[in-house]
Protein backbone atom coordinates (compact mmCIF):
# COMPACT_ATOMS: atom_id res chain seq x y z
CA UNK A 1 0.00 0.00 0.00
CA UNK A 2 1.36 3.24 -0.30
CA UNK A 3 1.89 1.67 -3.34
CA UNK A 4 3.35 0.75 -4.34
CA UNK A 5 4.94 -1.16 -6.61
CA UNK A 6 4.96 -0.32 -5.32
CA UNK A 7 3.23 -0.26 -4.28
CA UNK A 8 5.41 0.73 -2.82
CA UNK A 9 3.46 3.38 -2.59
CA UNK A 10 0.80 3.22 -1.21
CA UNK A 11 1.69 5.51 1.90
CA UNK A 12 -1.85 6.43 3.73
CA UNK A 13 -2.56 10.26 3.78
CA UNK A 14 -3.89 11.69 7.37
CA UNK A 15 -7.10 13.87 6.69
CA UNK A 16 -8.49 15.26 9.95
CA UNK A 17 -12.27 16.66 9.60
CA UNK A 18 -13.77 18.88 11.55
CA UNK A 19 -17.53 19.20 11.71
CA UNK A 20 -19.96 19.59 9.01
CA UNK A 21 -20.76 23.01 9.94
CA UNK A 22 -16.95 23.98 8.91
CA UNK A 23 -16.98 22.05 5.54
CA UNK A 24 -14.93 25.05 3.28
CA UNK A 25 -12.41 25.06 5.60
CA UNK A 26 -11.74 21.15 6.24
CA UNK A 27 -11.84 21.15 2.44
CA UNK A 28 -8.95 23.19 2.28
CA UNK A 29 -6.99 21.76 4.83
CA UNK A 30 -7.87 18.09 3.62
CA UNK A 31 -6.34 19.14 0.06
CA UNK A 32 -3.50 20.37 1.71
CA UNK A 33 -2.69 17.79 3.51
CA UNK A 34 -3.71 15.23 0.56
CA UNK A 35 -1.17 16.85 -1.44
CA UNK A 36 1.48 16.97 1.52
CA UNK A 37 1.55 13.50 2.29
CA UNK A 38 1.50 12.19 -1.09
CA UNK A 39 4.35 13.81 -1.58
CA UNK A 40 5.90 12.38 0.85
CA UNK A 41 4.54 9.46 0.01
CA UNK A 42 6.81 9.88 -3.44
CA UNK A 43 9.63 10.96 -1.34
CA UNK A 44 10.03 7.55 0.63
CA UNK A 45 10.40 5.96 -2.62
CA UNK A 46 13.26 8.83 -3.67
CA UNK A 47 11.32 10.06 -6.81
CA UNK A 48 10.34 13.40 -7.56
CA UNK A 49 8.19 13.29 -10.74
CA UNK A 50 8.53 16.41 -12.83
CA UNK A 51 4.62 16.53 -13.08
CA UNK A 52 1.71 15.65 -10.93
CA UNK A 53 0.09 13.80 -13.75
CA UNK A 54 0.38 13.71 -17.45
CA UNK A 55 -2.81 16.11 -18.40
CA UNK A 56 -2.01 18.34 -21.37
CA UNK A 57 -4.39 21.07 -22.02
CA UNK A 58 -3.58 21.18 -25.58
CA UNK A 59 -5.63 17.91 -27.58
CA UNK A 60 -4.14 14.70 -26.77
CA UNK A 61 -5.11 13.75 -30.22
CA UNK A 62 -2.14 15.87 -31.88
CA UNK A 63 0.40 13.18 -31.05
CA UNK A 64 -1.44 10.42 -32.99
CA UNK A 65 -0.02 11.17 -36.13
CA UNK A 66 3.50 10.61 -34.01
CA UNK A 67 2.19 7.57 -32.56
CA UNK A 68 0.69 5.57 -35.42
CA UNK A 69 -2.79 4.80 -33.69
CA UNK A 70 -4.28 1.69 -35.46
CA UNK A 71 -7.97 1.15 -35.77
CA UNK A 72 -7.97 -0.88 -32.92
CA UNK A 73 -6.77 2.34 -30.85
CA UNK A 74 -3.24 0.80 -30.06
CA UNK A 75 0.13 2.33 -31.42
CA UNK A 76 2.61 0.13 -30.84
CA UNK A 77 6.12 -0.75 -31.22
CA UNK A 78 9.18 -3.36 -31.46
CA UNK A 79 11.57 -2.54 -28.35
CA UNK A 80 14.44 -2.12 -30.02
CA UNK A 81 17.60 -0.22 -26.88
CA UNK A 82 20.00 1.44 -28.21
CA UNK A 83 22.27 -0.44 -25.82
CA UNK A 84 23.09 -3.84 -25.49
CA UNK A 85 20.97 -5.52 -22.36
CA UNK A 86 23.86 -7.44 -20.09
CA UNK A 87 23.75 -10.70 -19.14
CA UNK A 88 22.76 -14.39 -21.07
CA UNK A 89 19.12 -15.21 -21.26
CA UNK A 90 19.49 -17.34 -23.83
CA UNK A 91 17.49 -15.04 -25.78
CA UNK A 92 18.38 -11.49 -27.07
CA UNK A 93 15.42 -8.62 -27.33
CA UNK A 94 15.28 -8.90 -30.75
CA UNK A 95 14.26 -12.65 -30.38
CA UNK A 96 11.32 -12.24 -28.64
CA UNK A 97 8.21 -9.75 -29.59
CA UNK A 98 8.47 -7.43 -26.87
CA UNK A 99 6.90 -4.41 -27.43
CA UNK A 100 5.87 -0.85 -25.98
CA UNK A 101 2.77 0.85 -26.58
CA UNK A 102 -0.27 2.77 -26.00
CA UNK A 103 -4.06 2.38 -26.48
CA UNK A 104 -6.79 5.20 -26.76
CA UNK A 105 -8.94 4.52 -23.75
CA UNK A 106 -12.34 4.07 -25.21
CA UNK A 107 -15.27 6.24 -23.54
CA UNK A 108 -12.89 9.11 -22.74
CA UNK A 109 -12.35 12.90 -23.46
CA UNK A 110 -8.65 12.51 -24.69
CA UNK A 111 -6.93 9.45 -22.62
CA UNK A 112 -3.94 7.27 -23.71
CA UNK A 113 -2.81 4.25 -21.83
CA UNK A 114 1.10 3.00 -21.66
CA UNK A 115 1.85 -0.64 -21.61
CA UNK A 116 4.57 -2.79 -22.25
CA UNK A 117 4.58 -6.54 -23.36
CA UNK A 118 6.94 -9.05 -22.99
CA UNK A 119 6.68 -12.44 -24.63
CA UNK A 120 7.78 -15.36 -23.03
CA UNK A 121 11.60 -16.70 -22.50
CA UNK A 122 9.87 -20.23 -22.36
CA UNK A 123 7.15 -20.56 -24.54
CA UNK A 124 4.69 -18.45 -26.57
CA UNK A 125 1.87 -20.61 -24.98
CA UNK A 126 2.63 -19.49 -21.58
CA UNK A 127 -0.26 -17.87 -19.87
CA UNK A 128 -0.47 -14.19 -20.22
CA UNK A 129 -0.46 -12.15 -16.93
CA UNK A 130 -0.98 -8.23 -16.52
CA UNK A 131 0.60 -6.72 -13.65
CA UNK A 132 -0.77 -3.49 -11.86
CA UNK A 133 0.97 -1.87 -9.57
CA UNK A 134 -0.44 0.14 -6.77
CA UNK A 135 -0.34 3.63 -5.31
CA UNK A 136 -2.57 4.72 -6.34
CA UNK A 137 -0.90 6.37 -9.02
CA UNK A 138 2.30 4.18 -9.60
CA UNK A 139 4.21 3.10 -12.51
CA UNK A 140 3.97 -0.44 -13.19
CA UNK A 141 7.62 0.31 -14.38
CA UNK A 142 8.87 0.47 -11.12
CA UNK A 143 8.18 -3.57 -10.53
CA UNK A 144 9.02 -4.06 -14.12
CA UNK A 145 12.55 -2.72 -13.38
CA UNK A 146 12.98 -3.66 -9.85
CA UNK A 147 11.31 -6.56 -9.03
CA UNK A 148 9.92 -9.03 -11.53
CA UNK A 149 10.33 -7.69 -14.90
CA UNK A 150 12.33 -9.11 -17.93
CA UNK A 151 15.30 -6.92 -17.09
CA UNK A 152 16.79 -5.02 -14.16
CA UNK A 153 18.16 -1.40 -13.69
CA UNK A 154 21.69 -1.07 -12.60
CA UNK A 155 23.00 1.55 -10.50
CA UNK A 156 24.79 2.90 -13.50
CA UNK A 157 21.27 2.30 -15.52
CA UNK A 158 22.32 -0.03 -17.42
CA UNK A 159 20.15 -2.58 -17.87
CA UNK A 160 21.04 -6.67 -17.36
CA UNK A 161 18.42 -9.71 -18.02
CA UNK A 162 16.50 -10.26 -14.80
CA UNK A 163 17.21 -14.02 -14.21
CA UNK A 164 14.46 -14.26 -12.15
CA UNK A 165 12.02 -12.14 -14.42
CA UNK A 166 8.03 -13.26 -14.84
CA UNK A 167 8.45 -12.89 -18.44
CA UNK A 168 10.61 -16.58 -17.97
CA UNK A 169 7.37 -18.73 -17.29
CA UNK A 170 4.57 -16.43 -18.93
CA UNK A 171 3.77 -13.83 -21.61
CA UNK A 172 3.69 -10.74 -19.46
CA UNK A 173 2.16 -7.00 -19.86
CA UNK A 174 2.67 -3.98 -17.53
CA UNK A 175 0.47 -1.19 -17.55
CA UNK A 176 0.58 2.36 -16.62
CA UNK A 177 -2.71 2.92 -14.79
CA UNK A 178 -4.82 5.08 -14.09
CA UNK A 179 -4.61 7.54 -16.37
CA UNK A 180 -1.87 10.23 -15.42
CA UNK A 181 0.42 7.43 -14.41
CA UNK A 182 3.74 6.80 -15.57
CA UNK A 183 3.89 7.50 -19.51
CA UNK A 184 0.11 7.64 -19.50
CA UNK A 185 -1.52 10.72 -20.36
CA UNK A 186 -4.71 12.77 -21.06
CA UNK A 187 -5.40 16.61 -22.36
CA UNK A 188 -8.33 16.30 -19.60
CA UNK A 189 -8.28 16.07 -15.92
CA UNK A 190 -11.82 14.89 -16.42
CA UNK A 191 -10.13 11.51 -17.22
CA UNK A 192 -8.86 10.67 -13.83
CA UNK A 193 -10.56 8.17 -12.80
CA UNK A 194 -12.13 8.15 -9.14
CA UNK A 195 -13.32 4.80 -8.71
CA UNK A 196 -13.10 0.73 -9.28
CA UNK A 197 -15.32 0.98 -11.89
CA UNK A 198 -13.38 3.70 -14.34
CA UNK A 199 -10.44 1.87 -13.87
CA UNK A 200 -11.45 -1.93 -14.32
CA UNK A 201 -13.55 -0.46 -17.68
CA UNK A 202 -10.80 1.03 -18.75
CA UNK A 203 -8.09 -1.75 -18.20
CA UNK A 204 -11.03 -4.47 -19.96
CA UNK A 205 -11.11 -1.72 -23.09
CA UNK A 206 -7.18 -2.01 -23.16
CA UNK A 207 -7.38 -6.12 -23.03
CA UNK A 208 -9.91 -6.49 -25.89
CA UNK A 209 -8.26 -4.15 -27.89
CA UNK A 210 -4.58 -6.00 -27.18
CA UNK A 211 -6.05 -9.54 -28.13
CA UNK A 212 -7.44 -8.38 -30.99
CA UNK A 213 -4.20 -6.94 -32.19
CA UNK A 214 -2.09 -10.43 -31.10
CA UNK A 215 -5.18 -12.89 -31.69
CA UNK A 216 -2.09 -15.25 -31.02
CA UNK A 217 -2.45 -15.22 -27.61
CA UNK A 218 -6.43 -15.24 -27.10
CA UNK A 219 -6.85 -18.75 -26.18
CA UNK A 220 -4.01 -18.93 -23.52
CA UNK A 221 -4.37 -19.39 -20.07
CA UNK A 222 -5.11 -15.07 -18.72
CA UNK A 223 -4.36 -13.95 -14.85
CA UNK A 224 -4.65 -10.69 -13.29
CA UNK A 225 -1.29 -9.97 -10.84
CA UNK A 226 -0.48 -6.97 -8.57
CA UNK A 227 0.12 -5.54 -5.39
CA UNK A 228 -0.59 -3.11 -2.61
CA UNK A 229 -3.22 -0.99 -4.09
CA UNK A 230 -3.94 -3.03 -6.36
CA UNK A 231 -5.60 -5.17 -3.60
CA UNK A 232 -8.62 -2.78 -4.79
CA UNK A 233 -7.62 -3.10 -8.29
CA UNK A 234 -7.34 -6.45 -8.90
CA UNK A 235 -10.70 -7.79 -7.35
CA UNK A 236 -12.73 -4.94 -9.13
CA UNK A 237 -10.62 -5.87 -12.66
CA UNK A 238 -11.19 -9.52 -12.32
CA UNK A 239 -15.03 -8.99 -11.84
CA UNK A 240 -15.44 -7.33 -15.23
CA UNK A 241 -13.28 -9.57 -16.62
CA UNK A 242 -15.78 -12.45 -15.78
CA UNK A 243 -19.17 -10.04 -16.43
CA UNK A 244 -17.67 -9.18 -19.81
CA UNK A 245 -17.32 -13.03 -21.15
CA UNK A 246 -20.67 -14.02 -18.99
CA UNK A 247 -22.29 -10.95 -21.50
CA UNK A 248 -20.37 -11.49 -24.28
CA UNK A 249 -19.29 -7.91 -24.80
CA UNK A 250 -16.46 -8.82 -27.38
CA UNK A 251 -13.61 -11.76 -27.24
CA UNK A 252 -13.97 -14.19 -24.64
CA UNK A 253 -10.67 -13.60 -22.36
CA UNK A 254 -9.45 -17.33 -21.12
CA UNK A 255 -9.67 -15.95 -17.59
CA UNK A 256 -7.92 -18.49 -14.96
CA UNK A 257 -7.16 -16.91 -11.76
CA UNK A 258 -6.13 -13.26 -10.19
CA UNK A 259 -3.13 -13.10 -7.25
CA UNK A 260 -3.23 -10.15 -5.05
CA UNK A 261 0.26 -9.66 -3.41
CA UNK A 262 0.44 -7.88 -0.03
CA UNK A 263 -2.63 -5.83 -0.78
CA UNK A 264 -5.14 -3.32 1.06
CA UNK A 265 -8.59 -5.22 -0.19
CA UNK A 266 -10.43 -5.13 2.96
CA UNK A 267 -9.94 -2.14 4.93
CA UNK A 268 -12.26 -3.05 7.89
CA UNK A 269 -10.34 -5.72 8.79
CA UNK A 270 -6.89 -5.12 8.00
CA UNK A 271 -6.76 -1.68 10.00
CA UNK A 272 -7.65 -4.01 13.06
CA UNK A 273 -4.43 -6.03 12.53
CA UNK A 274 -2.26 -3.03 12.49
CA UNK A 275 -2.15 -3.15 16.46
CA UNK A 276 -1.52 -7.51 16.40
CA UNK A 277 0.87 -7.14 14.00
CA UNK A 278 2.71 -4.45 15.61
CA UNK A 279 2.39 -6.13 19.17
CA UNK A 280 3.52 -9.62 17.79
CA UNK A 281 6.33 -8.30 16.12
CA UNK A 282 7.57 -6.06 19.14
CA UNK A 283 6.99 -2.74 16.76
CA UNK A 284 4.89 -1.28 20.06
CA UNK A 285 4.35 -1.96 23.84
CA UNK A 286 1.77 -3.38 25.39
CA UNK A 287 0.69 0.19 26.63
CA UNK A 288 0.83 1.25 23.12
CA UNK A 289 -1.00 -1.80 21.93
CA UNK A 290 -3.76 -0.82 24.58
CA UNK A 291 -4.15 2.84 24.05
CA UNK A 292 -3.89 2.90 20.21
CA UNK A 293 -6.87 0.18 19.86
CA UNK A 294 -9.16 2.49 21.49
CA UNK A 295 -9.15 3.97 18.23
CA UNK A 296 -10.28 0.78 16.15
CA UNK A 297 -14.22 1.00 17.33
CA UNK A 298 -14.68 4.48 15.48
CA UNK A 299 -12.54 2.77 12.65
CA UNK A 300 -15.13 0.15 12.20
CA UNK A 301 -18.04 2.64 12.72
CA UNK A 302 -16.33 4.72 9.83
CA UNK A 303 -15.99 2.01 7.12
CA UNK A 304 -19.24 0.43 7.66
CA UNK A 305 -20.94 3.92 7.17
CA UNK A 306 -18.16 4.16 3.43
CA UNK A 307 -19.31 0.68 2.89
CA UNK A 308 -18.81 -0.84 -0.87
CA UNK A 309 -19.83 2.35 -2.86
CA UNK A 310 -17.63 4.76 -2.22
CA UNK A 311 -19.28 7.86 -1.04
CA UNK A 312 -17.90 11.17 0.54
CA UNK A 313 -18.18 9.17 3.84
CA UNK A 314 -15.31 7.18 2.62
CA UNK A 315 -12.99 10.28 3.36
CA UNK A 316 -14.02 10.42 6.87
CA UNK A 317 -13.60 6.75 7.06
CA UNK A 318 -9.89 7.27 6.05
CA UNK A 319 -9.27 9.80 8.08
CA UNK A 320 -10.56 7.74 11.11
CA UNK A 321 -8.99 4.87 10.57
CA UNK A 322 -5.38 6.85 9.38
CA UNK A 323 -4.76 7.66 12.99
CA UNK A 324 -4.07 3.75 13.76
CA UNK A 325 -1.46 3.60 11.48
CA UNK A 326 0.07 7.07 12.30
CA UNK A 327 -0.26 6.20 16.11
CA UNK A 328 2.00 3.29 15.38
CA UNK A 329 4.90 4.99 13.59
CA UNK A 330 4.92 7.70 16.13
CA UNK A 331 6.25 5.14 18.65
CA UNK A 332 8.56 3.60 16.16
CA UNK A 333 12.43 4.35 15.99
CA UNK A 334 11.89 5.51 12.18
CA UNK A 335 11.27 2.32 11.29
CA UNK A 336 10.20 0.92 7.19
CA UNK A 337 6.92 0.46 7.06
CA UNK A 338 7.35 -1.98 3.99
CA UNK A 339 10.26 -4.17 5.51
CA UNK A 340 10.10 -3.64 9.57
CA UNK A 341 13.79 -5.19 9.25
CA UNK A 342 15.13 -1.98 8.08
CA UNK A 343 15.06 1.57 9.03
CA UNK A 344 14.18 4.62 6.50
CA UNK A 345 17.65 6.25 5.75
CA UNK A 346 16.97 9.52 6.10
CA UNK A 347 13.34 10.10 5.05
CA UNK A 348 13.83 7.33 2.37
CA UNK A 349 13.13 4.22 2.81
CA UNK A 350 14.01 3.02 -1.22
CA UNK A 351 15.86 4.55 -3.81
CA UNK A 352 13.74 3.69 -7.02
CA UNK A 353 15.26 7.62 -8.41
CA UNK A 354 16.91 5.33 -11.30
CA UNK A 355 14.11 4.55 -13.28
CA UNK A 356 13.06 7.81 -13.54
CA UNK A 357 16.52 8.79 -15.08
CA UNK A 358 16.44 5.87 -17.13
CA UNK A 359 13.00 6.59 -18.76
CA UNK A 360 13.62 10.04 -18.45
CA UNK A 361 16.21 10.00 -21.87
CA UNK A 362 15.33 10.61 -25.16
CA UNK A 363 16.78 7.86 -26.69
CA UNK A 364 15.39 5.50 -24.33
CA UNK A 365 11.52 7.16 -25.08
CA UNK A 366 11.62 7.24 -28.75
CA UNK A 367 12.81 3.51 -28.07
CA UNK A 368 9.53 2.91 -26.57
CA UNK A 369 7.67 5.32 -28.93
CA UNK A 370 7.35 7.44 -26.38
CA UNK A 371 6.42 11.45 -28.07
CA UNK A 372 9.40 13.64 -26.79
CA UNK A 373 6.58 15.67 -25.00
CA UNK A 374 5.96 13.18 -22.29
CA UNK A 375 7.68 13.09 -19.15
CA UNK A 376 7.66 10.08 -16.91
CA UNK A 377 5.42 10.80 -13.71
CA UNK A 378 6.84 7.55 -11.62
CA UNK A 379 4.18 8.27 -8.74
CA UNK A 380 1.50 10.80 -9.38
CA UNK A 381 -0.43 12.64 -6.06
CA UNK A 382 -2.58 14.03 -8.19
CA UNK A 383 -4.34 10.84 -9.06
CA UNK A 384 -3.37 9.56 -5.84
CA UNK A 385 -5.81 12.17 -4.55
CA UNK A 386 -8.54 11.36 -7.03
CA UNK A 387 -8.73 8.08 -5.81
CA UNK A 388 -9.39 9.19 -2.33
CA UNK A 389 -12.99 7.99 -2.09
CA UNK A 390 -12.29 4.79 -3.19
CA UNK A 391 -9.85 4.14 -0.49
CA UNK A 392 -11.58 2.82 2.54
CA UNK A 393 -14.02 0.29 0.53
CA UNK A 394 -14.50 -3.11 1.06
CA UNK A 395 -13.29 -5.09 -2.39
CA UNK A 396 -13.55 -8.58 -1.07
CA UNK A 397 -17.34 -8.41 -1.50
CA UNK A 398 -17.05 -9.49 -5.17
CA UNK A 399 -14.88 -12.19 -4.74
CA UNK A 400 -16.62 -15.02 -4.00
CA UNK A 401 -18.78 -15.37 -6.76
CA UNK A 402 -15.31 -15.75 -8.50
CA UNK A 403 -14.40 -18.18 -6.78
CA UNK A 404 -17.60 -20.30 -6.62
CA UNK A 405 -17.00 -20.13 -10.57
CA UNK A 406 -13.77 -21.79 -9.88
CA UNK A 407 -11.42 -18.76 -10.89
CA UNK A 408 -7.90 -19.02 -8.92
CA UNK A 409 -7.60 -16.50 -6.06
CA UNK A 410 -3.70 -16.66 -4.85
CA UNK A 411 -3.21 -13.71 -1.86
CA UNK A 412 0.09 -13.94 -1.16
CA UNK A 413 1.99 -11.52 1.51
CA UNK A 414 6.03 -11.19 2.68
CA UNK A 415 5.66 -11.16 6.34
CA UNK A 416 8.05 -8.68 7.39
CA UNK A 417 5.54 -5.78 5.53
CA UNK A 418 3.95 -3.31 8.06
CA UNK A 419 1.63 -1.36 5.92
CA UNK A 420 -0.09 -4.13 3.81
CA UNK A 421 0.74 -7.02 6.43
CA UNK A 422 0.21 -10.90 6.67
CA UNK A 423 -1.80 -11.10 9.23
CA UNK A 424 -4.73 -8.62 7.87
CA UNK A 425 -4.33 -9.98 4.37
CA UNK A 426 -4.70 -13.76 6.56
CA UNK A 427 -7.70 -12.53 8.41
CA UNK A 428 -9.97 -11.38 4.86
CA UNK A 429 -9.47 -14.24 3.16
CA UNK A 430 -10.58 -16.53 6.39
CA UNK A 431 -13.16 -14.26 7.01
CA UNK A 432 -14.42 -13.93 3.24
CA UNK A 433 -18.03 -15.38 2.79
CA UNK A 434 -18.54 -18.22 -0.10
CA UNK A 435 -19.36 -21.90 -0.86
CA UNK A 436 -16.48 -23.36 0.96
CA UNK A 437 -15.29 -20.93 3.92
CA UNK A 438 -15.32 -23.72 6.04
CA UNK A 439 -13.52 -26.33 4.21
CA UNK A 440 -10.57 -23.66 3.79
CA UNK A 441 -10.79 -22.82 7.06
CA UNK A 442 -9.96 -26.57 8.07
CA UNK A 443 -7.83 -26.89 5.49
CA UNK A 444 -3.94 -27.67 7.10
CA UNK A 445 -1.23 -25.44 6.83
CA UNK A 446 1.47 -26.74 4.01
CA UNK A 447 5.53 -25.59 3.49
CA UNK A 448 5.69 -23.83 0.46
CA UNK A 449 9.46 -25.65 -0.68
CA UNK A 450 12.01 -23.79 -3.18
CA UNK A 451 15.10 -25.84 -4.08
CA UNK A 452 13.64 -27.91 -1.01
CA UNK A 453 13.76 -25.40 1.73
CA UNK A 454 10.46 -23.85 2.86
CA UNK A 455 10.50 -20.14 1.48
CA UNK A 456 6.65 -19.92 2.71
CA UNK A 457 3.66 -21.25 4.49
CA UNK A 458 0.40 -21.56 2.13
CA UNK A 459 -3.11 -23.04 3.22
CA UNK A 460 -5.25 -24.07 -0.05
CA UNK A 461 -8.97 -25.49 -0.50
CA UNK A 462 -10.17 -25.15 -3.86
CA UNK A 463 -9.62 -22.04 -5.99
CA UNK A 464 -8.38 -20.24 -3.10
CA UNK A 465 -4.64 -19.95 -1.66
CA UNK A 466 -3.15 -17.75 1.01
CA UNK A 467 0.58 -17.67 1.31
CA UNK A 468 2.38 -16.16 3.43
CA UNK A 469 6.07 -15.80 1.92
CA UNK A 470 9.25 -15.97 4.68
CA UNK A 471 12.22 -13.46 4.30
CA UNK A 472 10.07 -10.67 2.60
CA UNK A 473 8.54 -7.59 2.92
CA UNK A 474 6.23 -5.33 0.47
CA UNK A 475 7.60 -6.32 -2.25
CA UNK A 476 7.82 -10.30 -2.47
CA UNK A 477 9.72 -10.42 -6.10
CA UNK A 478 12.44 -7.61 -5.43
CA UNK A 479 13.02 -9.68 -1.33
CA UNK A 480 12.45 -13.05 -2.88
CA UNK A 481 12.64 -12.98 -6.44
CA UNK A 482 13.76 -16.67 -6.86
CA UNK A 483 10.93 -17.83 -4.68
CA UNK A 484 8.11 -15.59 -6.40
CA UNK A 485 8.91 -16.83 -9.74
CA UNK A 486 8.54 -20.67 -8.47
CA UNK A 487 5.25 -19.78 -6.67
CA UNK A 488 3.89 -17.87 -10.13
CA UNK A 489 4.92 -20.74 -11.97
CA UNK A 490 3.17 -23.48 -9.82
CA UNK A 491 0.36 -21.81 -10.04
CA UNK A 492 -0.59 -20.89 -13.01
CA UNK A 493 0.11 -24.50 -13.73
CA UNK A 494 -1.57 -25.94 -10.90
CA UNK A 495 0.89 -27.06 -9.00
CA UNK A 496 1.22 -24.52 -5.88
CA UNK A 497 -0.29 -27.07 -3.52
CA UNK A 498 0.46 -30.73 -3.47
CA UNK A 499 -2.38 -32.87 -3.28
CA UNK A 500 -0.52 -34.92 -0.16
CA UNK A 501 1.47 -33.03 1.67
CA UNK A 502 2.83 -32.79 5.25
CA UNK A 503 1.27 -30.06 7.76
CA UNK A 504 3.51 -27.24 9.03
CA UNK A 505 2.85 -25.09 11.96
CA UNK A 506 0.20 -22.93 12.05
CA UNK A 507 0.23 -19.73 10.21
Amino acid sequence: MPSNPLILSLFFSCIFFVSSSSATTTTDLSSFRLRRNGNRMIKDLNLHPSHGANIFKSNARSFDDELKVSELGLAEKQLSFPFKVLGDSGASVSDLAQHAGYYRIQHTIDARMFYFFFESRRAKADPVVIWLTGGPGCSSELALFYENGPFKLTSNLSLVWNDYGWDKVSNIIFVDQPTGTGFSYSSSDRDLRKDETGVSNDLYNFLQAFFKAHPEYVNNDFYITGESYAGHYIPAFASRVNQGNKNKEGIRINFKGFAIGNGLTHPEIQYQAYTDYALDNNIISKSDYNRINQKIPACQRAIKQCGTTGTSTCQSAYSVCQRIFEDILSVTDNINYYDIRKKCEGSLCYDFSGVESFLGKSSVKSALGVPSDIDFVSCSDTVYRSMLNDWMRDLAVGIPPLLDQGIELLVYAGEHDLICNWLGNSRWVHAMSWSRQKYFVEASNMSFLVDGKEAGVLKNHGPLTFLKVHDAGHMVPMDQPKASLKMLELWTTGRLTPAKQGAVAPL
